[in-house]
């Protein structure tokens, strides 16, 4: 017996997509304008104004006026190129110049490896490689014994070479927004270590044990990963001044936490607790803990009172959803491109609180992972 072929007209089926399409469309444009007569769209332009101006290094008072933002461009202008800043920038000029010599620097998504020359310049003390299509770390990095800074985030690299463990002076490690799904056992023997930031990475879900020899870390940053709980290895950096843990899959925080006694700013949002442990009242350098989701049931009675000196955080996610366009031509904003925008976000929130006497209990968080 044959197979039974059904012959359809296409031309209808086109009209009805291609209506489908035109009414999608139109319910964009609508929702556009809708969103563009809301707050969100001020709220958002506010806040890269805020970012723009925290990275031209413009105080506070100059863009806040009676607590509002004053988001007039001539702000950046004036305030940005002032005779004192230029003055400054001249004079500065000639040390910069000698100290460029020890960096280096690379970006564009042409690089698709390091150059060859770069393995004749061992007396570099910093690399900073961003937005390339890099997906390998030479293994004649061991050779440069003078790094310091290893900023290499925004890449595609893959993995990290056991060769990283051979570079003992180093004191940075970025390797943010790449393709990592673990990190090599070596990297415990860069003893100097001060920060390491394997942040925005999606996939890596454990440290290796070896990383509790890293005991002059002080910031460690693995948020936007798949960790199910706190690393051993991170309870056991005594030194640890700064731990992001957000946008995991964290059900619980160890018993035990409040062995980082020199812990000072705890990030845990968008995780899936229940609950907090009455440990975190026993952390007295704790003074930043923020946290989200509705799951959160149970937080101790002392972590909320204002006597203790601890800001404590609650984030309650905004109940807008992401707009799913069903046409294939318009561009969908990936989740790793979500996870920077909000890291820039938080960034600046955090910067803010720091300047602030006293905290809201919570925040209603904004989302701006809109399809506008």
């Amino acid at each position: 017996m044959g197979h039974q072929v059904i012959i359809f007209d296409f031309s209808l089926i086109r009209g009805l997509w291609e209506t489908r399409v035109r009414k999608n469309k139109e319910r964009q444009k609508k929702e556009k304008e809708r969103l563009e007569k809301s707050s969100l769209e001020k709220i958002k332009q506010e806040w890269n104004f805020i970012l723009e101006c925290r990275k031209k290094g413009i105080p506070q008072s100059k863009y806040l006026k009676n607590g509002f933002v004053d988001t007039d461009e001539k702000i950046l202008d004036t305030c940005g190129k002032t005779p004192q800043l230029q003055k400054r920038h001249a004079l500065s000029d000639k040390p910069n110049k000698e100290k460029n010599k020890f960096i280096f620097q690379l970006s564009g998504e042409q690089w698709t490896e390091f150059p060859d020359s770069l393995k004749e310049q061992i007396y570099l003390k910093e690399w900073h490689v961003c937005n390339t299509l890099i997906q390998t770390i030479p293994a004649y990095i061991a050779l440069f014994q003078d790094l310091r800074v290893l900023e290499l985030s925004k890449n595609q690299i893959n993995h990290l070479p056991v060769e990283i463990g051979c570079l003992k002076n180093l004191k940075v490690l970025n390797v943010s927004f790449n393709n990592l799904k673990s990190v090599p056992p070596e990297l415990g023997e860069c003893e100097n270590l001060e920060k390491l930031d394997l942040s925005g990475n999606m996939e890596i879900t454990e440290l290796p044990f070896e990383l509790s020899n890293l005991k002059q870390v002080t910031v460690v940053d693995v948020s936007a990963n798949k960790f199910h709980s706190i690393p051993i290895c991170v309870l056991r950096m005594s030194n640890l001044q700064w731990l992001d843990i957000s946008s995991n899959n964290l059900k619980d925080l160890p018993e035990d936490i409040d062995r980082l006694d020199q812990l000072q700013t705890l990030l845990l949002q968008k995780n899936k607790l229940t609950y907090l442990p009455r440990a975190l009242v026993n952390m007295p350098k704790l003074s930043l803990l923020v946290v989200s989701g509705d799951d959160l049931v149970e937080i101790p009675t002392a972590v909320c009172e204002s006597t203790t000196g601890l800001k404590f955080i609650s984030l309650k996610d905004s109940p807008v959803e992401t707009i799913v366009c069903e046409d294939t031509e318009e561009i969908i904003e990936s989740k790793r491109e979500r996870e920077q925008f909000e890291k820039e976000f938080m960034k600046a929130y955090i910067e803010d609180l720091k300047e602030r006497d006293s905290t809201p209990s919570y925040t209603t968080k904004v989302l701006f992972s809109l399809q506008l």
